[in-house]
């Protein structure tokens, strides 16, 4: 039966990716495509609407019940002559407000598989697609990583509409754009490009769009950092992370006021910020919600841990295999114990021990974790000194180095500062103090050379120098303002 209708239809010229007048032929098609019989989710209603069958369409958990029920109860009251022709029906007999009119079926499988309502009417070669659509989602309260001391306590959530309010709260400028796409053949993802007009760089953000225009992906897996890798197309041998995450909104309104992009992912609590360099991802939001004295003291100690994670452990493994160039005042930085494990292989047996215990507290229970603690401070602590495995400054300079590791805001820097230390622990542990010069090259030339999405300095202003920007990526200074003469 739906052979001959398709032919049918073929005859008269109607391609099969539009609806028609024959409302069972776009029942019928409704039906075949969504699969209806063997999806308990995917509702139909079928009621009488001014004399006119109509079938209703919707997802449920993806709909606002109590509106549906407040529609249909209005929909009984039309009269025929209300809905003799679309555009008749949505001037008198359509009391909502989201609304849109769509004859092309593709399209109408989009929208309705995003969870908007589609109406269908007896003889109208167009659906009508209702967007009272509700996404399940987790109340908004402070980041679980990007905490402050002082500032905003909300943060970004899973659902993209709740995000670009959060945003869209901060930033009442009409210049303010959030342009939406969609990405992967069956995900069929929801992307939102966002910036302030007059700010942004209007060739990267043109490259931005091509970029998400062309992503050809069955699907964003793990949806921003899946877009990341299908935007950034690079050598993968530079850990120095390409993107800025954020999970707070007024970080990403931030970046926007300063010119940049924030890309937002829908089931993603996180955004991403365009384009980025060192200094904006050390840069964290309780610089600025101090003074700036106190901000400047943040951002400077931040630097220093940053500096210290590097090069903290390498430099102690080189003054301990040299000795003789500790001063006296200086001897109690060396291991006056017996060593029964090499230093250096101590140093990698931490480091590999320092991510299984972060793997573990992100697995363990809550109820389990304050037990988890206890017995890695005992075991790794002092029955691993005790047993020989350890010297007890090993584990000193690594919980420094651990420390410095975790005032890093970003996942991303922290590995690649680790990564680095790793290289030059191996440098220092073969050529000595010229290992130790080689791997501090090594890591200037990873950032210098390294660049951003734009093809800009990764450290900027740097290379090329801005000092006013300068001034303001190291210092914490004053916000730009005017006052009012009255």
């Amino acid at each position: 039966m739906i052979q001959s209708a398709v032919e049918n239809v073929q005859v008269k010229g109607v391609s099969m990716t539009d609806f028609t007048t024959n409302i069972d032929m776009n029942v019928r098609m409704m039906n075949e495509k969504l699969r209806v019989d063997r999806n308990f989710d995917i509702l139909q209603r079928d009621v009488l609407i001014g004399g006119k069958r109509t079938h209703f369409y919707f997802i449920d958990g993806f709909v606002q019940e109590e509106t549906i029920e407040k529609l249909v109860q209005f929909f009984y009251s039309l009269k025929e002559s209300d809905i003799k022709d679309i555009d008749t029906f949505l001037e008198v007999g359509m009391p909502y407000t989201e609304i849109e009119k769509n004859g092309h079926y593709d399209e109408v499988e989009k929208a309705f598989l995003s969870g908007q309502t589609v109406m269908i009417i007896d003889g109208f070669d167009e659906c009508i697609l209702i967007d009272c659509r509700t996404y399940p989602m987790r109340s908004v309260t402070e980041p679980y990583k990007d905490k402050v001391l002082r500032g905003s306590r909300d943060g970004f959530v899973e659902t993209l509409v709740c995000n670009a309010a959060l945003l869209r709260r901060r930033i009442r400028d009409s210049r303010f754009s959030m342009e939406m796409y969609t990405v992967g053949e069956r995900s069929r993802t929801d992307v939102a490009v966002c910036y302030i007009d007059d700010k942004v760089d209007k060739k990267l953000l043109e490259r931005i769009e091509n970029l998400i225009s062309s992503i050809e992906v069955e699907a964003l897996t793990m949806n921003i950092e899946s877009l990341a890798e299908c935007m950034f197309k690079g050598k993968w041998i530079n850990p120095f992370p390409k993107y800025k995450y954020s999970e707070r909104p007024d970080t990403a309104a931030a970046a926007l006021f300063d010119g940049n992009i924030v890309i937002m992912v829908d089931t993603s609590p996180a955004v991403m910020i365009i384009p980025t360099n060192v200094f904006d991802i050390i840069e964290e939001a309780d610089d600025f919600n101090f003074s700036p004295m106190i901000g400047t003291y943040i951002r400077l100690s931040r630097f220093f841990f940053t500096l210290l994670t590097v090069f903290l452990t390498p430099v102690w493994l080189l003054l301990e295999s040299n000795p003789q160039w500790v001063p006296e005042w200086l001897k109690f930085i060396t291991i006056s114990e017996n060593i029964t494990v090499p230093v250096i292989l101590q140093l990698f047996i931490l480091e590999l021990a320092v991510d299984g215990l972060k793997l573990a507290a992100v697995n363990t229970p809550g109820m389990l974790s304050t037990p988890l603690s206890i017995l890695a401070g005992i075991v790794v602590g002092e029955y691993a000194v005790e047993s020989g495995w350890f010297n007890s400054e090993s584990l000193l300079y690594m919980a420094v180095v651990t420390v410095g590791t975790y005032s890093q805001a970003s996942f991303e820097m922290g590995y690649a500062l680790k990564f680095i230390r790793i290289v030059n622990l191996i440098l220092v542990q073969f050529f000595g103090r010229i290992g130790l010069l080689a791997g501090a090259i090594f890591a200037i030339v990873l950032v210098c050379f390294n660049r951003t999405i734009s093809g800009k300095s990764y450290i900027y202003p740097v290379i090329p120098f801005n000092s006013q920007m300068f001034k303001r990526k190291i210092l914490r200074v004053r916000l730009p303002h005017k006052i009012k003469n009255n």
